[in-house]
């Protein structure tokens, strides 16, 4: 059966849907040893697919490989970073960070920590990270001083960033000191430092955030994960990412 090259591409965790778009249009992709187009289909256990001269199908697709990591403050969450900074890869051993195709998950900014997926699996990614997936993310944050009461229900239900107002969102005091609050904030999108960006707006700046949950799957509880620590996700687990992810299309 011929599959479009991107979702094959996804599919054998070469990229996700988006990357391998970009893959295709540079001409780094040939299928039977000529230059790929986009929207073009292919079967992948009889069509020759290469990507940069190697060989991704025609061969066995590689066995899918899902991580939650304990991402640490100054790790940025990507497989390469121009600026020599590390990355969540190199918190792997060699078998899984050589692994063809593991990627994160979306992104945790370098100044965060916390929780953060890992896959080869690039068709899930593509689902995941669409604007129009409904997984909840579950952040830890200090700020500083004490929001009012009103400051609150406004970050609840929605602050203009660039022009567009941010999704309702779950905010909820878990900590008071003289300088500083402690907030459990559950959003529903993933705008660039969207908590940041609303707690400087509302005149609270962040001191420490910390992602402690992605939908069901959780660093804490009854497996606690050490900062730098990482586990392969358990089959309930990524059965719930499956179904979130179909949800898109």
């Amino acid at each position: 059966m011929t599959v479009r090259l991107q979702k094959i591409l996804s599919q054998w965790g070469i990229a996700s849907r988006r990357r391998a778009e970009q893959l295709i249009l540079a001409g780094r992709v040939r299928v039977n040893g000529e230059v790929a187009r986009i929207g073009q289909t292919a079967e992948p256990a009889t069509d020759r697919i290469e990507v940069d001269g190697k060989l991704i199908a025609g061969q066995s697709r590689p066995e899918p490989i899902y991580l939650l990591l304990n991402k640490p403050v100054g790790v940025v969450s990507t497989c390469f970073d121009p600026q020599g900074r590390p990355t969540v890869l190199e918190l792997l051993p060699p078998q899984l960070r050589d692994s063809e195709g593991i990627h994160p998950v979306g992104r945790l900014d370098i100044d965060s920590s916390g929780a953060l997926l890992l896959t080869n699996d690039g068709d899930l990614t593509f689902r995941l990270t669409h604007p129009r997936h409904s997984i909840g993310k579950t952040y830890a944050v200090w700020v500083q001083g004490r929001p009012t009461a009103a400051t609150l229900s406004a970050w609840r239900n929605g602050i203009d960033l660039d022009g567009r107002d941010t999704l309702p969102a779950r905010v909820t005091v878990i900590k008071q000191q003289p300088d500083r609050t402690l907030l459990e904030i559950v959003l529903v999108e993933g705008r660039n430092r969207q908590i940041r960006r609303v707690a400087a707006q509302l005149a609270h700046p962040v001191i420490h955030l910390h992602r402690t949950r992605i939908g069901n799957i959780c660093i804490d509880g009854a497996r606690p994960l050490a900062i730098g620590c990482y586990r392969h996700l358990q089959i309930t687990e990524i059965h719930t990412l499956q179904l979130t992810g179909d949800r898109v299309e």
